[in-house]
C-alpha cells in the first residue's frame, strides 16, 4: 500500500499511467469490452486489469492521479448505445459523476460510436479492463499536464 494512492490502482495500472505523456488515450473498459485482442495493438501491447469493481470506481480511481487533457474538446469519451446515441444508462451517468467530482466542476463527456470507438482503443496507450457487467462500460480519456508549481 501507498498513502494517498487508491488501492485499486496496481503496480502495472500506476507504470503505465506514470509512462503516457501529454495527449495520450487510456481506455477504461467493461468485461464484455474485447480488451486482450485490442490491448494487443496498443502502445502498451498487452491489457491491464482492475476487476471486480465498476467502471466508475476505476475512472474515480485513475483520475486521483492523471491530468484529463485541456486542450482538446473531449477528453472524456463515453461509447454511444448503438441505436440510441443520446442515451445515457445508469454506468455513464456515474462515470460522469467520477469524472465531475475528479474535476471539482462539470466536465461533459463527448460520445463516440461503437466501431469508431474500437479503432480509437487500437490506437491508445493501454487498455485496462474492469469488472463492470453493465453494458457500454467503455470509456476513453486523454492525459493532459499537472503545471509547474508557481
Amino acid at each position: 500500500m501507498l498513502k494517498s494512492i487508491d488501492p485499486l490502482l496496481n503496480a502495472d495500472v500506476l507504470y503505465a499511467l506514470r509512462a503516457m505523456g501529454h495527449g495520450d488515450d487510456l481506455i477504461i473498459a467493461d468485461t464484455n469490452f474485447p480488451g486482450d485482442s485490442v490491448a494487443r495493438q496498443t502502445r502498451l501491447g498487452k491489457l491491464l486489469r482492475i476487476d471486480g469493481v465498476t467502471a466508475a470506481q476505476v475512472v474515480k480511481a485513475v483520475l486521483s492521479v492523471m491530468p484529463l487533457d485541456t486542450f482538446v474538446d473531449n477528453a472524456a469519451m463515453r461509447m454511444e448505445i448503438v441505436g440510441e446515441p443520446d442515451e445515457i444508462p445508469p454506468v455513464q451517468q456515474e462515470v460522469q459523476a467520477a469524472i465531475d467530482e475528479a474535476e471539482g466542476k462539470s466536465w461533459p463527456m463527448g460520445a463516440i460510436e461503437r466501431h469508431q470507438f474500437y479503432e480509437r482503443a487500437k490506437k491508445a496507450y493501454c487498455v485496462i479492463a474492469t469488472g463492470e457487467r453493465r453494458f457500454y462500460g467503455c470509456f476513453a480519456f486523454t492525459k493532459g499536464v499537472i503545471p509547474p508549481d508557481a
